[in-house]
C-alpha cells in the first residue's frame, strides 16, 4: 500500500486515510489460534478507532526493541555493572510505555465487549453470554516481573514478559471459546469481533471503514450467510467469492475473473 506515493511508516498512517475491516476464511484464527492473532487485531483496531494511539504503540515497540538489544548484548553471560545500569534505564522506560499501552487496550476492550455480544447473538441466534477479557503475561508489578524473568530474558535474548506477550480471553457462557466452543460458535465469534470493531470505528470517528469480504460466505451455511448480510454496515464493500453470491446480496457491479482470464 502507498499513501501519497509513499510506503506508509505505520499502521496509523493507513488508518488515517483508509481504515479497513477485513473478513477472510482464516479470520476464525483470531479465536482458534494463539495470542499473536488477537494482539494484532487489537493493535490494528486501536489505530483505526483513535489515530493518536499510534504514538503509544510506536513508543512501546521502540522501547521493547531497545531493551531486547541490550539483552542480546549480554550474549547469555552475566551483565557488567555498566550493562546492568543500561538495562535499568530501559526497564523503567519499558514499564512506563507498557502501562500506557495496557491502559488503552483495556479501554478499547471495555468499549467493544457489548458490541461483540450484540453481534454474536444476532449471528448465532442465541443468547450466550460473551466475555472479552484482557490477560497479562505477568502478575503483580511489572518491574518485579522483569527482575524475576531476568535470567530467562538473558538466556533468550528478548523480553519474555510484557504487553508483547499478553492475550485476550474470549468466553461463551464462561467456556473458553478457543478450546471449548464449536466451529460454528468460533466462526460467529470471529465475525462478531470484526463487526464490533467496524461499528466502534464508526461511532468514534463518524466514518465507515472500507469493508473487504474475501470468500467468507463459502464458509457459512445459508442461514448464517443471510444473517451476516443483514448485519453488514453501510459503506463501500468489496466481495470476492469462488461460489455463487448469497441470494440476498445485490451488488452494484460484478467483475467475473474467469471472463478476464479468457
Amino acid at each position: 500500500m502507498l499513501v501519497n506515493g509513499q510506503r506508509p511508516q505505520s499502521r496509523a498512517t493507513v488508518s488515517e486515510v483508509l481504515p479497513l475491516t477485513v473478513f477472510t476464511p482464516e479470520g476464525v484464527d483470531i479465536v482458534r489460534q494463539g495470542p499473536e492473532q488477537r494482539r494484532t487485531f487489537l493493535t490494528n483496531l486501536l489505530t483505526d478507532v483513535d489515530l493518536s494511539t499510534g504514538e503509544v504503540i510506536e513508543r512501546f515497540n521502540k522501547v521493547l526493541s531497545q531493551r531486547n538489544a541490550v539483552l542480546r548484548s549480554f550474549q547469555g553471560e552475566s551483565p557488567t555493572s555498566l550493562q546492568r545500569d543500561e538495562l535499568g534505564v530501559w526497564d523503567r522506560e519499558f514499564c512506563e510505555a507498557s502501562e500506557r499501552l495496557v491502559e488503552i487496550r483495556l479501554q478499547l476492550l471495555t468499549q467493544i465487549e457489548p458490541l461483540v455480544s450484540h453481534y454474536y447473538q444476532a449471528l448465532a441466534q442465541n443468547v450466550r453470554t460473551v466475555m472479552v477479557r484482557y490477560e497479562r503475561s505477568w502478575t503483580g508489578e511489572l518491574s518485579s516481573a522483569l527482575r524475576d524473568a531476568l535470567k530467562d530474558d538473558q538466556f533468550r535474548g528478548h523480553s519474555t514478559v510484557g504487553p508483547q506477550r499478553d492475550d485476550i480471553a474470549l468466553h461463551l457462557d464462561r467456556r473458553d471459546a478457543r478450546r471449548q466452543a464449536s466451529q460454528g460458535e468460533q466462526r460467529s465469534l470471529a465475525l462478531a469481533l470484526r463487526l464490533a470493531g467496524h461499528e466502534l470505528v464508526h461511532q468514534q470517528r463518524g466514518l465507515d471503514p472500507l469493508l473487504l469480504l474475501d470468500d467468507v460466505f463459502s464458509e457459512l451455511d445459508p442461514s448464517r450467510s443471510d444473517r451476516l448480510l443483514r448485519l453488514l454496515p453501510e459503506g463501500q464493500t468489496l466481495v470476492t467469492t469462488a461460489s455463487p453470491l448469497p441470494s440476498g446480496m445485490s451488488p452494484a457491479a460484478i467483475v467475473d475473473l474467469s471472463e478476464l482470464v479468457a
